[in-house]
């Protein structure tokens, strides 16, 4: 048997990796950037590895450096990628 010794699920942090990764594009397009320039920009060298966290693919995503970095480029607070983000157990009480 296998003992869970976190608060949250696989599923939780899967859904939490995509939420953010939907703020940055959403951010991105708002700021009329591409992937390039903001992967450049951010020190990512592969704009197919920066495509891959935007699009939450390949298990990959933002840790919270390229949120730092990013946040900073396109000139909006930290918490732009934060807001709204409930946790599951939230949701399914039904707070949202």
């Amino acid at each position: 048997m296998k003992d869970n010794f976190s608060n949250t699920t696989d599923h939780e942090i899967a859904l939490f990796y995509k939420e953010v990764s939907k703020k940055v594009k959403h951010l991105r397009h708002s700021a009329k950037i591409t992937q390039l320039e903001l992967s450049l920009e951010i020190g990512i060298k592969s704009v197919a590895f920066y495509s891959n966290c935007e699009n939450n693919r390949y298990g990959k995503h933002f840790n919270l450096e390229h949120i730092y970095k990013i946040a900073k480029k396109l000139n909006v607070p930290l918490k732009d990628f934060f807001d709204g983000l409930l946790f599951e157990e939230k949701k399914r009480e039904g707070v949202a």
